[in-house]
């Protein structure tokens, strides 16, 4: 006869994550929202939308169904069509319900429309990260085509629908539409400039004949992508279908078997002669992409500290209901070093992307804010993405040897946290692109440094970091210093947001980040009695 208490599976097991309200039991966020005036019962609707067991429970069903790629149909006639499961159009149903796609474009939230979208997304990511690809660049497409007004005339209407639309049908006859982007290439990757695809004017339109190493989520609508014209490297809208209503000549080799983001799927293409329309100037494609870019970019800092964040409330609330020589986890000290470490490194980031968020929104009438966000846009993604799999990593060592099952997110997590810091630039591209935005713009650079240290100063003297980071800028050493520079800046900015927040955690930032020789693993600082407030800030107990 079995003992009962064997029997029950839950013995000093945390109980399932889930229907959780995102929004108000993670403070740093709900905090940032406050202070941009934004609709925070709207928001908090958001994160229990996001944060509800079902919800959590399609990313789950979403990662373990990829798509499929059909080449041709059992005939053989040419399909070039991926089947998604019903989980992922399920998220992209609710995330293009929730304006994640074009909301900051149509000035339907005020204030900070750029914000309440980047509090959203934070939100999405936690539940499943693949499907905001074409989320995020549908997003960022927009900003691209600002340069052809046109021709974001005629697609603007059905971009902004709240409506998913997954049908594979001409783009005016469906309620809703996507865009992607094909911009690398095999042979250059990052340098876009040593694209070989060509474009040969009809009329028009362009038709492109090449490849795409990398074209993600395939069945959008249209894709913006880079081909070498008469004048040099253009950007073109490609459409899937043409004009007449037949299928565009974009042919699909394969699909990318990547080590997470298994939910979205990532294409390699060949265009045969591909309808397109130009969009900016013919020679300045990487001129028009720019804005595409930073776009793209501060999504994926806004994305990487929601990954980091949904693993440590996942940690939080399993140390919480776990006991361990007599003592709840939470309660061991080790462990309280361990996740208030977390904490604060991610109270920080929230800050930091939100005030990067705010600038954005004003650069365009703001001199001081537009030289912010071409100075800190890559410092930002360079510091948070990078952090990421670190937070996730921690976060998983917390459930021990359930942390490593396939069974608990955790392991999803930790697959999904390095892209963002590759997707839109690697760590030295960001670095290197720091030293570029301050080489093109030195006095605006070194007045948005001096700036910071003046905004930190009450909680930390940063001015020894911020003249040593001077010093090296101008020497003959900084793109070997890249890396360097890049991080430290972000760390000035992310406790210069500390301290315009009034962070009651401001000076433990600079004391545990910046004074001296910090110890590189979480854990180590000392954070004395701050240990219970962040862990409580992190997630609402």
């Amino acid at each position: 006869m079995s003992s009962g208490l064997l029997e029950d599976a839950s013995f000093n097991q945390s109980p399932a994550f889930g229907d959780v309200d995102l929004f108000s039991a993670d403070r740093p966020l709900a905090d940032a929202a406050a202070r941009a005036g934004l609709d925070l019962a709207n928001l908090s609707a958001c994160g229990k939308d996001y944060g509800a067991l079902a919800t959590l429970d399609l990313g789950r069903v979403a990662n373990e169904n990829p798509p499929k790629l059909h080449l041709v149909d059992g005939k053989g006639n040419r399909l070039d069509l991926v089947e998604f499961h019903p989980a992922y159009h399920a998220m992209m149903t609710k995330s293009i319900g929730h304006g994640i796609h074009a909301s900051a474009h149509d000035g339907s939230d005020k204030p900070g429309p750029a914000s309440t979208r980047a509090v959203r997304l934070y939100l999405a990511t936690q539940a499943e990260s693949g499907h905001m690809c074409p989320i995020t660049m549908t997003h960022a497409c927009i900003g691209a085509l600002r340069s052809e007004p046109a021709l974001l005339a005629k697609w603007l209407p059905k971009i902004q629908t709240r409506t998913y639309d997954p049908r594979p049908l001409p783009w005016w006859e469906k309620n809703g539409v996507t865009l992607g982007m094909g911009m690398t290439e095999r042979q250059g990757g990052t340098d876009v400039r040593a694209n070989i695809t060509r474009a040969v004017a009809h009329g028009d339109h362009v038709e492109i004949t090449g490849h795409k190493w990398f074209m993600s989520a395939p069945m959008c609508d249209a894709f913006l992508v880079l081909a070498q014209a008469e004048g040099g490297l253009t950007c073109y809208l490609m459409p899937r279908y043409r004009p007449d209503g037949s299928k565009n000549q974009i042919r699909f080799q394969r699909l990318k078997d990547k080590l997470g983001n298994k939910s979205n799927a990532s294409s390699e293409v060949e265009f045969h002669g591909a309808y397109a329309e130009r969009v900016g100037a013919e020679g300045a494609g990487v001129r028009t992409i720019i804005e595409m870019v930073n776009l793209t970019r501060l999504d994926c800092a806004i994305a990487s500290a929601g990954q980091s964040r949904i693993a440590l409330s996942q940690a939080l609330h399993h140390i919480r209901n776990r006991s361990v020589f007599q003592r709840r986890l939470a309660d061991q000290p080790s462990m309280r070093a361990t996740v208030a470490d977390l904490a604060l490194e991610l109270e920080a980031q929230v800050a930091l992307v939100f005030r990067l968020c705010r600038a954005s929104e004003r650069a365009h009438d703001d001199l001081a804010e537009a030289a912010y966000v071409r100075l800190l846009t890559p410092a930002v993604k360079f510091l948070v993405c990078k952090s990421t799999p670190q937070l996730v990593y921690e976060s998983l060592e917390c459930l021990g040897g359930n942390g490593y099952t396939e069974d608990l997110p955790l392991a999803r997590y930790f697959r999904e946290s390095p892209l963002n810091a590759i997707w839109e630039g690697s760590g030295n591209v960001m670095a290197l692109d720091v030293l570029r935005a301050a080489g093109r713009h030195p006095d605006q650079a070194m007045a948005t440094v001096n700036a910071l240290a003046r905004t930190a100063a009450p909680a930390f003297d940063v001015r020894p970091l911020a003249e040593t980071l001077a010093k090296v800028l101008q020497s003959g050493d900084a793109e070997r210093r890249a890396r360097f520079l890049c991080e430290g800046l972000a760390k000035i900015a992310a406790l210069a947001a500390l301290a315009e927040a009034k962070s009651d955690f401001a000076t433990l930032y600079g004391d545990t980040r910046l004074k001296g020789a910090c110890f590189a693993q979480f854990g180590t600082a000392d954070l004395g009695s701050a240990e219970q407030a962040l862990m409580d800030r992190a997630l609402a107990a």
